[in-house]
């Protein structure tokens, strides 16, 4: 009877951690451009919430959704009514962590494509591809020291602008153009799904400098319905430059307000 009257009373040290992440995580430490004043405070909500809740009770709060064979955790960002966060559930520092090199899977990227399911929920309506962007900044660009990939609405400039200019993007880096005030390199994919195509490796592979000093790189993937009607990807790579006034941070990319969800 003593047993089973603690049976679903949380320890004391749980509460405690609960209360002090709560008030981590209610301050705006996740989203660029915030400085965290925690900067591992993301990882402690995945590690020592989320995958904990997800193992005992099969409810990972507070992330939406928390995948422990794929590796990865779903969690609502504090900024927008849609954003989210993919997170891995392993210690990844960010951009320039050599383990995100390493042959075979994870893809996180697909992982945070395949998350747009919750993104819907949330949006409260199917969005189209063109619609929907994922961003990782650089060491610069970002408030936290686990990597996390954003997820949330594409500015309808970027949008556009990409789209007007598809056919001239191919399978190798375009020419720098401008969005969003800063110089992004192009690459096009084809397909409804990343797949195996993990952007990490494409920009590493592709660029020698850019694998010399990865921290410096920030990446975007952005849907996009190719000139010939079929799916695809747009996969944008800036490199930081402070003389530029650049952090390297994608996100800029990112409307979370949502703009491209309202009615015209």
């Amino acid at each position: 009877m003593v047993a089973r009257k603690g049976v679903g009373r949380k320890p004391q040290w749980r509460t405690v951690l609960r209360a002090i992440l709560a008030i981590a995580v209610a301050a705006p430490i996740l989203s660029y451009p915030a400085q965290a004043a925690d900067p591992n405070a993301l990882w402690h909500v995945v590690h020592d919430l989320c995958v904990p809740d997800e193992r005992t009770t099969g409810r990972p709060a507070p992330c939406s959704r928390v995948d422990i064979a794929g590796g990865y955790a779903v969690l609502k960002d504090i900024r927008g009514s849609t954003q989210l966060l993919v997170v891995p559930t392993e210690r990844l520092s960010g951009i320039e962590d050599p383990q995100l090199l390493r042959p075979g899977p994870p893809n996180y990227w697909q992982d945070a494509w395949d998350a747009r399911d919750l993104f819907e929920k949330r949006a409260g309506r199917p969005v189209p591809r063109q619609d929907l962007g994922l961003a990782v900044n650089s060491i610069d660009g970002r408030s936290q020291n686990q990597l996390h990939i954003h997820i949330d609405c594409v500015r309808a400039d970027v949008r556009d602008a990409l789209a007007a200019r598809a056919g001239r993007f191919g399978a190798a880096w375009s020419r720098p153009m401008f969005l969003a005030g800063q110089r992004y390199r192009v690459m096009r994919l084809s397909g409804a799904e990343l797949g195996n195509r993990d952007p990490f490796k494409l920009l590493a592979s592709g660029d020698r400098r850019a694998r010399a000093s990865m921290g410096l790189e920030t990446l975007a993937v952005i849907g996009a319905t190719l000139p010939d009607g079929r799916p695809g990807f747009f996969l944008l790579a800036d490199r930081a430059n402070l003389v530029r006034f650049d952090i390297g941070a994608a996100e800029q990319l990112l409307d979370h307000d949502c703009a491209v969800l309202r009615p015209r």
